[in-house]
């Protein structure tokens, strides 16, 4: 009965033996995982501060590596301004560009205007100077045949710039504008003496027969001469084609005189005037 009793009590041992390993272990775990760490024995510690080391040149080169990129943003950024700021000056420039050209445009088209405009009056100019050359040749002929006809005063003058004129129309080297402006030129010197009074001394007659006469002449109207010692008072009568001696003008040429030398104020004056004639037919 003992020896039964004895062998069950050691089986039951072994068996609770068995059931309490995994909780023995799993414990022991645990309590390894509770307890505090145990401070780092002298051979651990240099093992840890390279570590902590390596940690702090990460951080410093990663610092670095945002410091240089901050830059480089700030660069492109600085770029991109002075791209922008080209960008709108090259939008303003074209702007003026294009207006400039349009005015450009305009003044090329109104010049192409005048240059066909000049080219068609150099086509006609010859056409032009075939009609001209004839005409000026007429008025002068006309011109020449009116002083010969004309009241007799300044002949040598008036003469003279007609002969100027003949000569200069037979010039090659003298062009004909210039031709037609001096043709008019001595046209509006002959309306000037039909508007104008003027006083001048000249000789009448040829050779011992010459005289030095004063002259008055009051446009085309009269012209009056009177010796210089004021004994002989006449005029000339246009129909006649002489001249006539009349003592009775001899107060009004004087004073014909005082007024166109300035001497004294226009008036009212009697002068010889021929009557009108009827046309003939």
């Amino acid at each position: 009965m003992s020896q039964h009793s004895n062998r069950l009590a050691s089986a039951l041992a072994v068996a609770l033996l068995a059931l309490s390993a995994p909780w023995s272990d799993a414990l022991a775990q645990a309590a390894g995982e509770a307890a505090p760490a145990a401070a780092p024995t002298p051979e651990a510690a240099p093992q840890a501060q390279p570590q902590l080391g390596d940690v702090v040149k990460e951080q410093e080169s990663a610092n670095e590596e945002a410091k240089a990129s901050q830059e480089r943003v700030n660069e492109i950024d600085d770029e991109t301004q002075k791209l922008l700021t080209a960008y709108r000056t090259a939008l303003a420039e074209e702007a003026s560009i294009e207006a400039y050209s349009a005015q450009l445009k305009l003044q090329v088209d109104s010049q192409e205007h005048d240059l066909a405009s000049i080219q068609k009056q150099l086509d006609e100019i010859e056409t032009t100077a075939r009609e001209i050359l004839p005409l000026m040749q007429r008025m002068l002929d006309t011109l020449d045949q009116f002083v010969g006809l004309d009241v007799p005063f300044l002949l040598d003058e008036r003469r003279k710039r007609v002969e100027t004129l003949k000569t200069v129309m037979n010039r090659a080297d003298v062009t004909i504008s210039e031709k037609y402006r001096r043709i008019l030129e001595a046209y509006q010197i002959e309306m000037e003496y039909g508007r104008t009074l003027e006083a001048y001394e000249g000789r009448v007659g040829e050779a011992d027969e010459a005289r030095t006469l004063q002259f008055l002449r009051l446009g085309r109207i009269a012209l009056m001469y009177q010796t210089l010692d004021g004994k002989e008072t006449g005029y000339w009568d246009n129909e006649k084609r002489d001249w006539v001696v009349d003592p009775h003008y001899a107060h009004a040429f004087q004073e014909g005189i005082r007024v166109a030398k300035k001497m004294g104020a226009p008036d009212l004056m009697i002068v010889p005037v021929a009557a009108p004639t009827k046309e003939k037919p």
